[in-house]
């Protein structure tokens, strides 16, 4: 597992992909810090690790990076952490759509494309 801080390539979550999934790599931002897990077969996982490292659980959001993709079909909103009917999220999803922007905003800046 791997807290990105600054910049990832597009090869190195390639090769992510390939020891875990094939075609996708795990990953849950931090809204808030702009940084992301990644590397972990687990949703949960990563957002156990951001907490320890100070993270706060409604600042985490679950997705799914597709490295061989481009536009909309790189960045997939799709994780079990994401259902928080306390912050009027209901699905695995991510159904603000701002909050969705947000998270595409972080992960451009955090992924060398």
């Amino acid at each position: 597992m791997k807290i990105v801080r600054d910049k990832i390539s597009v090869e190195e979550l390639k090769e992510m992909s390939e020891r875990m999934f094939g075609n996708l790599v795990k990953a849950v931002v931090d809204v808030k810090k702009e940084i992301m897990a990644v590397d972990a077969e687990l949703h949960a996982d990563q957002e156990a690790f951001l907490l320890e490292e100070g993270s706060e659980q409604k600042d985490l959001w679950g997705i799914n990076l597709y490295p061989e993709m481009k536009g909309d079909d790189f960045i997939e909103f799709d994780s079990m952490i994401n259902l928080r009917p306390s912050q009027d999220n209901r699905s695995r999803g991510v159904d603000d759509s701002e909050l969705q922007k947000r998270i595409i905003e972080i992960v451009y800046k955090l992924v060398e494309r």
